[in-house]
């Protein structure tokens, strides 16, 4: 059985429930990576967002609604639903907001991504199982769709 990888860029999504598609995703930094994964469907999406709150730019998330953190998760949420996912089974890990030099001073992109998910995610009624955020080195990300596994790879320095 031979895998396809499906790469997820910058402000993208993408959902499968075939068992040899790995979703993965490459150099978070301050972005967000989130997997969700229902067990029983076998499905599974990744969202790989830029930015916290889509209110600050409404008409960009019309266009490109998975550069924000509500408005992608919604749309990868729905996904799932199509794919036969339900709210109890979908698991969640996380991963990124890194601390990245190139962002001004004090705007702290990778925390205030963090913590937007974390609210999204208690007000969906869906519980974080797995996390690894913060730091300062980008991180790659793939969800094995046969599986559930996600594999989180911390990048070297420089």
């Amino acid at each position: 059985m031979n895998t396809r990888k499906i790469v997820v860029n910058i402000s993208d999504a993408k959902a499968s429930n075939c068992s040899t598609d790995i979703l993965a995703t490459y150099s978070l930094g301050s972005c967000i990576a989130v997997c969700l994964y229902d067990d029983i469907a076998r499905a599974g999406g990744l969202l790989h967002y830029q930015l916290p709150d889509s209110s600050l730019h409404p008409e960009r998330a019309v266009n490109k609604p998975f550069m924000f953190a509500d408005t992608g998760l919604k749309k990868l949420y729905d996904r799932m639903v199509l794919l036969g996912a339900t709210k109890r089974n979908i698991h969640v890990t996380i991963a990124g907001g890194a601390s990245i030099d190139i962002a001004p001073k004090g705007f702290d992109i990778g925390k205030r991504n963090h913590l937007a998910i974390r609210k999204l995610m208690w007000r969906l009624g869906l519980r974080i199982g797995n996390e690894d955020v913060g730091g300062d080195r980008p991180r790659n990300v793939y969800l094995d769709i046969a599986t559930g596994n996600v594999s989180i790879k911390t990048c070297r320095a420089g």
